[in-house]
């Protein structure tokens, strides 16, 4: 089943104690793209500016991902830059420039308009409501957002929110969110806000994913609807940029690939998209994901599965 997936496609200057790299292609939706790709089919809605070559259409093609719904525009791509030197857990950005990202307006395909699945990355929620309402059939819908939006773009925030079916965000945006202290209650206020599952991002300390309760009196304790997985300890991260969206597009990918969603099925996609967000730190920008194999996939799918077996 095909995923559609509509964000940033940008051009990342990355410093952490590994080095430090120049340009290199990132963008929400093309990390989650790329990781999703390695588990069905995937669709991009963004825009690129001039600088946007065929070096990295290459790197679409090559994972046969979908790129009809990429504008073209005159101008320059989006574009961050940040750093990790102080903390690898939280960057500290250092230029941001919109470009042609300023004036984005998403535009659908017709051939997009059957995907099943539906992921809003990182961008205005202004824009992911509209492809929201654009894709009224989407099977399963995810979003993601951020501290700035959460901040300064509250209530349309909460108008994407009443179309989500799963939130990833990260513990931080969490409590942001809700002003809960715990995790949990955080999780209990977001339900009633439209999101079914929240998937909170915790970097290396894994991801946990917390599912609304089946009753409608909401009695059903919230502790015995949460599953957690850990992050694999890793001797070196290189480049942690990617991880949160990788880490979604292998949680979705894994999701569209199976026949039906179960709570099985949900728990091993917790598992994949850590295993997604383990591989993209290894390098800078996309580079993991570009040499990755499904081998590697599995083989480290694996590894996961022991660390977590009590016997």
């Amino acid at each position: 089943m095909a995923i559609t997936v509509v964000g940033s496609v940008a051009f990342d200057t990355v410093e952490t104690p590994a080095g430090r790299r120049e340009r290199c292609l990132a963008g929400a939706a093309t990390y989650f793209s790329l990781s999703a790709s390695f588990f069905t089919d995937v669709r991009v809605i963004a825009v690129v500016g001039d600088d946007f070559g065929p070096e990295q259409q290459k790197v679409f093609d090559a994972r046969k991902v979908d790129t009809t719904g990429i504008q073209h525009r005159p101008g320059k791509s989006f574009f961050w830059q940040g750093s990790y030197m102080e903390n690898l857990n939280e960057a500290k950005t250092i230029n941001t420039e919109l470009n042609v990202f300023a004036g984005f307006e998403p535009s659908i395909p017709a051939s997009y308009s059957d995907s099943e699945y539906l992921f809003l990355a990182n961008i205005d929620p202004v824009l992911q409501r509209r492809v929201r309402e654009a894709m009224p059939t989407a099977k399963l819908v995810g979003g993601d957002t951020m501290n700035y939006w959460i901040k300064d773009h509250k209530p349309a925030l909460l108008e994407v929110l009443k179309g989500l079916d799963v939130l990833l965000i990260n513990d931080t945006e969490t409590r942001m969110l809700t002003g809960a202290r715990s995790i949990a209650l955080a999780a209990g206020k977001i339900f009633e806000l439209g999101p079914k599952i929240l998937v909170v991002k915790r970097g290396e300390y894994g991801a946990t994913a917390f599912f609304a309760p089946k009753r409608p009196d909401g009695a059903e304790r919230m502790a015995h609807r949460a599953f957690h997985v850990p992050a694999l300890p890793l001797e070196e991260v290189v480049d942690p940029t990617g991880a949160g969206d990788s880490f979604a597009g292998g949680f979705f990918g894994y999701l569209a690939s199976q026949k039906e969603l179960t709570p099985k099925s949900f728990r091993y996609a917790m598992f994949y998209g850590s295993v997604m967000g383990s591989f993209v730190v290894e390098r800078f920008g996309t580079d993991r994901l570009q040499e990755l194999t499904r081998e590697e996939i599995d083989h480290r799918f694996k590894l996961f599965r022991e660390l977590t077996h009590l016997d």
